[in-house]
């Protein structure tokens, strides 16, 4: 079972939509209703206090932090239209880049790209139906998006980079690879070859309504791809495919939880699945050899 370590009290004055621990899992960010991002260092049980960021003029939906060989670099997204890169520096926490106009509606969750292609790269999905790639070279921002027309129609929700699959020969195409998750029941996979990116002819159906979020599982090694994505609905569907033979997804439903499903997230070594649903609870699911997910614990908030 997971036992309750800690609470934070973060002062925040409205709901808290994110909480994301760094890639060292010593500092935690946090963002909600109230526009607001804070900062907080974890050691142990205990927790200091360390910045209130200010720039959002709507609710905070989503951070997500760049890998720690570009710096301490943390993105934020808001119903606001507005992503804000902040930046660690000598003198504290700042505003380093401020992107405001490459979406139309709410900006619903952002993705940073696999460090190992060395770039900072960052996926938007907004609901304005369109997924975003914001990219820094040599300090110069720049935008696409992965489709001329729009990625979900009727807005997307989630998105999620594959990790990093690099060349095996010289000169070879690196291939990037987003799940993305929508308003339209789908869940997408977005494929980037020599900078074009083009949708993939699978599209992953099962959920009945809204799929709230999607998270494509580290590598572990294996030669398979793992995708959940939870939904609206109730259920997480774990979607399998078999790289090495070009496969088609493969779907299990992990369960039906009877109530809508917020967020799912994978252990840093791909294993062990955490879901987070409206019924105030969170369970850590992992599956077995013989190929089923058995629930190891859940915790009531």
């Amino acid at each position: 079972m997971v036992s309750h370590v800690s609470s934070i009290d973060t002062d925040h004055e409205d709901m808290i939509h994110d909480a994301q621990l760094d890639y060292y899992g010593k500092r935690l960010a946090t963002c909600s209703s109230d526009r607001l991002v804070k900062l907080f260092d974890v050691v142990g049980d205990q927790q200091t206090f360390v910045a209130e960021l200010r720039g959002h003029e709507g609710p905070v939906w989503e951070l997500a932090w760049a890998h720690p060989s570009f710096g301490n670099i943390l993105a934020s997204c808001s119903y606001d239209r507005k992503v804000i890169i902040w930046k660690e520096t000598a003198n504290g926490w700042v505003n380093a880049w401020e992107h405001k106009n490459i979406h139309d509606s709410s900006i619903n969750s952002i993705s940073w790209c696999p460090y190992e292609y060395g770039v900072l790269s960052l996926a938007c999905a907004s609901s304005d139906g369109d997924i975003t790639i914001l990219s820094c070279v040599d300090g110069e921002w720049s935008f696409s998006k992965v489709s001329a027309d729009k990625a979900h129609a009727t807005g997307v929700t989630s998105v999620s980079w594959a990790p990093a699959v690099l060349p095996q020969q010289a000169g070879a195409s690196v291939v990037k690879r987003l799940v993305s998750g929508g308003c339209d029941n789908a869940v997408r996979i977005w494929t980037c070859v020599d900078d074009v990116w083009q949708e993939s002819p699978d599209v992953l159906s099962h959920h009945t309504d809204w799929v709230r979020d999607v998270a494509w599982a580290p590598s572990i090694g294996l030669s398979s791809s793992t995708i959940a994505s939870c939904s609206q609905d109730g259920t997480v569907v774990i979607w399998t495919q078999d790289t090495a033979a070009s496969g088609t997804w493969q779907k299990r439903v992990l369960r039906d939880f009877q109530a809508p499903v917020w967020r799912v997230s994978w252990s840093v070594t791909g294993n062990v699945l955490a879901v987070s649903a409206s019924e105030n609870k969170v369970t850590l699911w992992k599956e077995s050899l013989e190929g089923d997910w058995t629930c190891l614990s859940e915790m009531t908030a």
